[in-house]
């Protein structure tokens, strides 16, 4: 038997480990290689200020999806 959501939650993983490749490797390095190092870390400051809101809203639903999974218990 094939186990879907073990499949489902590896890739969404895989998908989010990418983009965020992309994001501070590809993205940063061409800030890096056009612009310079100062600029780079610039490009580093907004990145993590841009996903610093995700998180935080991530972070929401986890907390709640936790606390409905104890509360569905009793």
């Amino acid at each position: 038997m094939r186990d879907l959501r073990k499949y489902a939650r590896q890739t969404n993983v895989r998908l989010i480990a990418g983009a965020l490749f992309l994001l501070f490797i590809v993205g940063d390095g061409l800030i890096y290689l056009i612009y310079g190092p100062s600029a780079a870390l610039m490009g580093l400051l907004c990145i993590f200020a841009g996903l610093v809101p995700l998180v935080l809203v991530l972070l929401a639903i986890l907390i709640i999806d936790w606390v409905a999974k104890r509360v569905d218990r009793d």
